[in-house]
């Protein structure tokens, strides 16, 4: 029986390994269903993957809005190089 629940559960620890993991990779049937087995029990960890989502899809879009700015920038070096060449003629 031990070694059964053993299979079947997980510490709080390994869950959020898993929680992480999963943002980036694909899990094993076996490790989603270990990993939903213990969020069924644990709020802590269901809030914790809540968090963690959250703030993944914060950073991406963090990201994205650093990337469109570099964009704005290159494309503001452009039109006043345009602008100067114009000038110039």
């Amino acid at each position: 029986m031990k070694k059964l629940m053993h299979i079947l559960f997980l510490s709080c620890l390994k869950a959020t390994e898993m929680i992480e993991k999963k943002i980036y990779f694909r899990l094993t049937l076996k490790q989603k269903i270990q990993l939903k087995a213990h969020k069924t029990i644990c709020s802590a960890c269901s809030n914790y993957e809540k968090q963690s989502r959250f703030m993944d899809q914060a950073l991406r879009h963090s990201h994205k809005l650093n990337e469109s700015s570099a964009d704005l920038t290159e494309l503001k070096k452009e039109t006043l190089e345009k602008i100067k060449n114009l000038e110039q003629s």
